[in-house]
């Protein structure tokens, strides 16, 4: 199977976040088939692009398909991917599925279901840093198409009506349940 090209994600971070859904992402053959999401844009006064670019967002403004790392609560390395200048996709879950050990030996769990159930348990999993940050470190393949819900986002105060959370319907590998199952935009 062939990696996404760069162009694909050229797009705006709704549309990706959505079509993300079922796709299989792995870092240095680490990952598993993304399950849930959330679009950030320039324009989103909760995305870390609102005020423009600085040395803490630069990728953002970088490459479409490229990784974009930052620290959340000076805690968790959380990732995203590149879309258009200043908007993102922030890998919210993951259905593990290769290098299960490595995950689990980094994670300390050894359920599967909680080696990738949230941005910051992602980070962990796949052994991302700041470093990672603007680089071209994602292998992402397309998957089967999935039925997807989406909602409002979590765990932000800007913005909060914008239903730009996206989940597989019925998975068992999500950060959390889904309150409101809107239909996805179209794309």
């Amino acid at each position: 199977m062939t990696r996404l090209d760069p162009d694909w994600f050229a797009r705006p971070a709704p549309i990706v976040a959505r079509d993300l859904i079922g796709a299989q992402l792995l870092v240095r053959g680490v990952g598993g088939r993304i399950t849930e999401t959330e679009a950030y844009a320039p324009e989103d006064p909760a995305s870390h692009s609102f005020r423009g670019p600085t040395p803490r967002n630069a990728a953002m403004f970088g490459a479409p398909g490229l990784a974009y790392v930052y620290r959340s609560y000076g805690i968790h390395w959380c990732l995203n991917v590149v879309c258009t200048p200043g908007s993102a996709v922030l890998i919210r879950a993951l259905e593990p599925l290769a290098g299960l050990e490595v995950m689990a030996e980094r994670r300390g769990v050894s359920d599967v279901r909680r080696l990738c159930n949230g941005p910051g348990c992602i980070g962990q999993a796949l052994g991302l840093d700041g470093s990672d940050s603007g680089r071209d470190i994602l292998t992402i393949l397309p998957g089967p198409d999935m039925p997807v819900v989406a909602g409002p986002r979590i765990g932000i105060t800007r913005a909060v009506d914008l239903p730009w959370r996206f989940g597989a319907k019925g998975s068992r590998f999500l950060s959390k349940p889904f309150r409101e199952q809107v239909p996805p935009p179209a794309g």
